[in-house]
């Protein structure tokens, strides 16, 4: 069942995935890519919260908008550069959600808590940064595992899948055991979640 929208929500949702509509690079049926992660993102929100609020709904459609802006190769190499991109991405999604969404009608304390959310601040402590956190991750593992699990060593995927694990949410965490993974994507998993 969809939640009713308000006006704005409405306006901000058509604006945000206008937005990322423009990503020159596409998935395989011809969507822009972070259309489609974004919409990937919504669905995993509606299977595990469907009832979340507003902001929630709002931030989880706006993780990723326009991120092909700030690409990793924009950066240096290494693990310092790859962690001050993925900072400094946090803060570039919110100002852009943020700008959009106040084009849209909403206060700035509507605002605030959604960048809030976007910015995963404090997301072991604050329930709605955490469901952002989980879908993100659900959204990973269902969509882009296999892909990318290609491109690592089995020693890399067994951390990343590991690091990945401690991010979610007993509920997250529930999800995750019900993806249909690939054989091999399976394999890792069970390793990861025995220890390595």
């Amino acid at each position: 069942m969809t939640q009713p929208q308000s006006d704005a929500c409405r306006c901000a949702m058509e604006r945000l995935d206008a937005a990322n509509a423009e990503d020159p690079r596409h998935e395989v049926d011809g969507t822009p890519k972070e259309l489609a992660y974004a919409r990937r993102m919504s669905d995993w929100l509606a299977r595990l919260e469907p009832e979340a609020p507003e902001e929630v709904r709002l931030a989880v459609r706006a993780q990723h908008i326009r991120r092909w802006e700030v690409p990793r190769s924009s950066y240096p190499e290494g693990r310092k550069a790859y962690l001050r991109w993925r900072r400094d991405l946090l803060d570039f999604h919110a100002e852009t959600a943020g700008r959009i969404l106040r084009e849209c009608g909403y206060d700035e304390e509507a605002v605030e808590r959604v960048q809030s959310v976007i910015r995963k601040q404090r997301f072991k402590a604050d329930p709605w940064a955490q469901l952002l956190e989980d879908v993100a991750c659900l959204v990973f593992l269902d969509h882009y595992l296999d892909a990318f699990s290609r491109e690592q060593s089995e020693e890399s995927m067994i951390r990343i899948l590991q690091r990945t694990w401690i991010k979610m949410s007993d509920a997250g965490h529930r999800a995750a055991l019900t993806i249909d993974y690939s054989p091999r994507c399976q394999r890792l998993l069970d390793l990861a979640l025995d220890g390595g």
